[in-house]
């Protein structure tokens, strides 16, 4: 099953993503996509640490999320993806402005073929006012765009809001 889950800045999504990934009864690899730039993301990244079962597998990619993916993905594992709107900013901002499109392409082409359970982990960030930042509007634009692809691509996609999921595909959790 491959699974997508939506929702804003603390809305329990990554608790939600935690949570079936441990009701999977598979073996569990975390795919960190967060990069510790400044004090405030270490301390989000710590705090994820702390919340994680220790017995999961981690493995930390900002950009070569497909591969990881397709290295990673067995019948009997759980492939644990967080967070998909900061892997997109390392793409954007990335030196290489053609990584974004080969990255992207890459995760949309092997996603429908991996085998196990895939959850996938995002910001929804097209909720908001319209950013000023020409910057900010494509962040925006773009997280929109690999939404939808993922979705069409994904079993199930859930949205979360304080803490609650609400199915928008697929299965109730």
């Amino acid at each position: 099953m491959h699974e997508l889950i939506l929702g804003g800045a603390r809305s329990g999504k990554s608790r939600l993503a935690e949570r079936l990934a441990t009701e999977s009864g598979l073996a569990v690899t975390y795919v960190a996509t967060a990069r510790a730039l400044d004090g405030e993301m270490a301390a989000r990244i710590a705090h994820h640490r702390q919340r994680r079962p220790a017995g999961w597998a981690l493995i930390e990619e900002p950009l070569a999320l497909a591969r990881v993916l397709r290295e990673q993905a067995r019948p009997d594992r759980c492939l644990l993806v967080d967070c998909l709107t900061l892997w997109l900013t390392n793409l954007l901002l990335a030196d290489d402005p053609a990584v974004l499109a080969r990255e992207r392409d890459a995760l949309l082409e092997c996603l429908p073929r991996l085998p196990g359970r895939i959850i996938l982990v995002g910001n929804e960030t097209g909720l908001g006012v319209v950013p000023l930042g020409e910057l900010s509007r494509r962040y925006v634009d773009e997280a929109g765009w690999l939404h939808q692809a993922l979705a069409e691509r994904c079993d199930r996609v859930l949205f979360c809001v304080a803490g609650l999921p609400m199915t928008l595909k697929g299965d109730p959790p």
